[in-house]
């Protein structure tokens, strides 16, 4: 026989401290199955372009036809040793990559720094060096990345002695600050604080123990 049973739910901020640490144990097991590293992506794929980098593509399928392209983008995270990022591509020079680094990311050094490092060692070799980088390996951190150094000259000159190991540790710091920026969002996202004013604005209730009402 049916029976209507009674229960009192609770907003976030109406739970115990223990009630909403369970609820918030919740949602970081539950509610970032999304695209949350999108922006990061996004970002990520504009300072690339900036400083010469395209990436690697392939198609996906979306849901209602049609394709996108998906970056070579992988990382693995958070704290874990063997995390971290990697990316596949192509660099060569692209002009203006030090000043339009500082316009798009005026306070961040680390990037100032590698556009200036890649500045410094195209000028050595006449701006004809240019690089393949390829993901190796089912890990992905920096040091699955692959990177061939070669130089486009008209008289068959090598690339300067320091050419590869000043490009290959340029991608490489690319990657770190990539892994950089997806723990960063991450662990924001996923703060005491800002998982409250996603509950809250999403106005989800809970049991007084901290169990989601749906």
């Amino acid at each position: 026989m049916p029976r209507v049973i009674e229960i009192t739910v609770y907003t976030i901020d109406e739970l115990s401290d223990a009630a909403k640490e369970k609820a918030r144990a919740w949602y970081r097991e539950s509610c970032l199955d999304y695209e949350w590293y999108d922006f990061v992506y996004e970002d990520f794929q504009t300072i690339c372009g900036i400083l010469g980098v395209t990436l690697r593509t392939s198609p996906v399928r979306l849901y209602g036809g049609g394709t996108r392209d998906k970056p070579h983008l992988f990382w693995s995270g958070f704290w874990s040793q063997g995390d971290g990022a990697s990316f596949a591509g192509h660099y060569c020079h692209t002009k203006g990559a030090a000043k339009g680094i500082r316009a798009h990311a005026p306070r961040d050094d680390e990037l100032h720094r590698i556009a200036d490092a890649l500045q410094a060692v195209q000028k050595r070799n006449f701006f004809q060096v240019h690089a393949t980088i390829r993901q190796q390996g089912r890990y992905c951190h920096e040091y699955t990345m692959s990177i061939e150094v070669e130089r486009d000259s008209a008289t068959w000159q090598p690339p300067t002695d320091d050419a590869e190991d000043t490009i290959t540790e340029a991608m490489r710091d690319l990657a770190r600050w990539l892994y950089r920026q997806l723990r960063a969002e991450y662990e924001h996202l996923t703060s005491d604080e800002a998982i409250d004013e996603t509950i809250a604005a999403n106005s989800w209730s809970f049991t007084a123990a901290g169990e989601f009402f749906p």
